[in-house]
């Protein structure tokens, strides 16, 4: 069974230490792409790299990268991912402090904005993965059920259960045929037109 990757449970602090855009797009990058320069990080993401040095000097302050000594040669610095998954404390968003209520706004909205890229790029290039990764293999759904708040987090712990099952049986690294994919899970809920009526 493949070990589990580090998550970070975010307090308030480490939430205000991450919760910007930038900062947030150079730890998905360490963490998708391996170890890196704040060069390297710049060309990738299209900032200066007197941006991305500073903003990789604050995740470190928070424990989120971490130097790869392994790879640094003279001055040159290297940058890892020092965890590979982000838990939130869900208190954060009652805080009382307008700060951390905002910070979280920022974690959130940041979130969803990755995932609308990641799709949306999935969208542009879908032809260059075909035939063989067809419709039956990539999925582009929605449901709409009516949940309790219990059972709405019964269906994530399953959700989260069936992938980590999936992750013990991933295809090894020498298989052909195995690609990265990218999963994203949303479940929240919605105001509907009986509600409204009411």
């Amino acid at each position: 069974m493949p070990e589990q990757p580090e998550v970070r449970k975010l307090d308030a602090r480490s939430l205000r230490g991450l919760a910007h855009p930038l900062r947030m797009e150079l730890l998905n990058a360490l963490r998708r792409h391996g170890p890196a320069t704040a060069s390297q990080l710049a060309e990738r993401l299209g900032e200066s790299s007197g941006a991305t040095s500073y903003h990789l000097r604050q995740l470190a302050a928070h424990g989120f990268v971490a130097d790869d000594p392994e790879r640094g040669k003279g001055r040159e610095r290297w940058w890892k991912a020092a965890v590979q998954g982000i838990a939130m404390d869900e208190k954060l968003f009652q805080s009382p402090d307008p700060e951390v209520r905002g910070a979280a706004d920022t974690f959130l909205h940041e979130i969803a904005n990755k995932h609308a890229r990641e799709l949306a790029t999935w969208v542009a290039t879908r032809d260059a993965w075909l035939p063989k990764w067809s419709d039956h293999a990539m999925d582009l759904s929605d449901w709409q059920l009516r949940l309790t708040p219990e059972r709405a987090r019964e269906l994530v712990r399953d959700m989260h259960e069936l992938l980590r099952s999936y992750e013990a049986l991933e295809a090894g690294e020498n298989d052909p045929e195995a690609e990265q994919i990218r999963l994203h899970t949303h479940v929240f809920p919605i105001t509907t037109d009986r509600e409204r009526s009411q």
